[in-house]
């Protein structure tokens, strides 16, 4: 990045969040390609979002009146396990990790052999799966002004889930499997009077198990309360019509399987808008200061191929114009014994 007190207006700008040895935040913002610098002045993503959605600015604006210091190695700083999630929420309980699937074309192949049924009869009848991606095939992507259909939903936990880049995803010791799911999500922040603001996308793995949610669709829910990272970068603005990236597992060092990966809303059956609509339809997603990161679907899945992955395995997923590509080692967490007790 020149030497300039502020971003340059022509390209594309990433943001991300450092722990400093104090123990403090530093913010960074870079074009893709260049060093890194630091926003001078700046807490953290979160309160310079925060202001810029309470201000009614946007927020390279906020950026460029903080002005930009010194440069900061953000390949050292993942190395040594200093990155942060691009965002995070000074109360964990007020970030929400959600989600929609079967939004991308070709989606349904790998779901719906998951949920086929056995007979024959079921065979000539199209799972819930297939009646959902038709659905959004046929309304996904509304004209202006009208309302388009509502995707698949679910949710996976606040901020205490939400796993820095470079840090373990931790599969519960009861899951089945522990899988990722490349994706885009999209980051948005919530101002003081319930309006919805994107900062933009990140890269994300939304980590789940595949075999709990094959056994019984009902079961979805379930498989889908598992950690989740995204990152290390926030790319600012919108989104590019045709995002492509890789997805790859590393076991020993030594690539496992790799497959690319397709999102943007060319390899969509919704768009964005339609997304967005139907979860911020929800008061409940609305609640001042809050910060959603929404995870947008895939249709390339490991599982899908026959993988099943093993502690230690590293999950590695990038997509060009989005930063440093999200690695994440998987962790298999000790059996606990939970009791309820009686007040």
């Amino acid at each position: 990045m020149p030497e300039s007190n502020s971003i340059r207006k022509d390209r594309d700008v990433l943001i991300s969040q450092v722990r400093k040895q104090d123990g403090s935040i530093a913010v960074a913002v870079r074009v893709p390609g260049e060093t890194a610098r630091v926003v001078k002045d700046a807490e953290s993503v979160y309160a310079l979002a925060l202001k810029a959605a309470n201000g009614g600015k946007n927020l390279q604006a906020v950026i460029d009146a903080k002005g930009l210091g010194e440069t900061i190695d953000l390949e050292a700083a993942y190395a040594e396990g200093q990155m942060l999630p691009p965002i995070t929420h000074p109360d964990p309980a007020h970030l929400h990790l959600t989600g929609t699937g079967l939004t991308h074309l070709g989606s349904a192949a790998t779901r719906d052999a998951m949920h086929k049924k056995t007979t024959e009869a079921a065979e000539e009848t199209l799972t819930d799966s297939m009646r959902m991606f038709r659905m959004g095939l046929e309304g996904g992507k509304p004209k202006a002004g009208e309302k388009g259909v509502q995707p698949e939903w679910f949710y996976k936990g606040n901020g205490t889930a939400a796993v820095a880049p470079g840090q373990p995803l931790t599969s519960p010791s009861f899951a089945e499997d522990g899988g990722e799911e490349p994706e885009m999500a999209g980051i948005y922040i919530i101002s003081d009077k319930g309006v919805p603001y994107r900062l933009g996308f990140a890269v994300a793995n939304e980590f789940s198990d595949h075999k709990t949610e094959r056994v019984n669709y009902l079961w979805l829910a379930h498989s889908k309360l598992r950690q989740a990272s995204f990152g290390p970068e926030i790319r600012i603005g919108a989104a590019p019509d045709d995002i492509r990236g890789t997805s790859r597992i590393l076991r020993g060092g030594k690539v496992l399987w790799e497959k690319p990966f397709l999102s943007g809303e060319a390899n969509m059956s919704h768009s964005f808008a339609n997304l967005e609509y139907h979860h911020f339809k929800y008061g409940l997603f609305r609640e001042p200061g809050d910060v959603h990161v929404h995870m947008f679907g895939t249709a390339t899945l490991s599982f899908g191929d026959g993988i099943r992955t093993e502690a230690g395995d590293v999950f590695e997923i990038e997509a060009r114009d989005f930063g440093l590509a999200l690695r994440n080692p998987l962790a298999i967490a000790a059996e606990e014994e939970i009791a309820i007790h009686q007040l």
